[in-house]
């Protein structure tokens, strides 16, 4: 039986990489990310190169119940998910104070509130099978400082501690 990863940030850079990855390990996809012409071309790329199945879902994770209309439509397609990556984020640059708090506010979304809301909602699933897997894609960037990137560092340490604290549980 094929294993199924959903993977969010899937249309470009390290997203992208673990979604080849898994395919050629012979796994079918679901990839997120906000752009569907993206998806689209990588799920044909995929599908071709390594006779897997893939589903798109193109949604922006930084809207508030992103998470959640993942999750139903991965439930209503009846999918059980065997990896969960949560690799969507973004970072910016400049003084916090200056920086538009809306972009701010937008990342915390992103970088925390959604990957929160996706682990949340499919780790009861896993627990309950005692299978499946969650990697949450941080950064080095969460182990200091980060002067003119605050806010991007700040979410990336959440996303390290937050990790640790959920394996510890586990």
């Amino acid at each position: 039986m094929k294993k199924v990863a959903l993977i969010t940030g899937a249309s470009t850079g390290i997203g992208k990489e673990l979604a080849h990855i898994h395919a050629e390990k012979g796994g079918d996809l679901i990839i997120v990310a906000r752009s569907l012409d993206k998806l689209e071309k990588l799920k044909t790329d995929l599908e071709s190169k390594y006779s897997i199945k893939v589903k798109t879902i193109a949604k922006d994770l930084s809207q508030t119940n992103a998470a959640s209309e993942i999750y139903d439509i991965v439930k209503k397609d009846g999918i059980e998910i065997d990896y969960l990556i949560n690799n969507a984020g973004f970072g910016g640059l400049g003084k916090f104070h200056e920086r538009k708090m809306e972009e701010d506010l937008a990342m915390i979304n992103l970088n925390i509130v959604a990957l929160t809301a996706l682990t949340r909602l499919f780790l009861p699933g896993f627990v309950k099978r005692n299978q499946g897997r969650v990697l949450n894609v941080s950064s080095t960037a969460s182990f200091m400082p980060g002067p003119l990137q605050a806010v991007y560092y700040a979410t990336k340490a959440y996303v390290t501690f937050f990790s640790n604290a959920i394996a510890e549980e586990l």
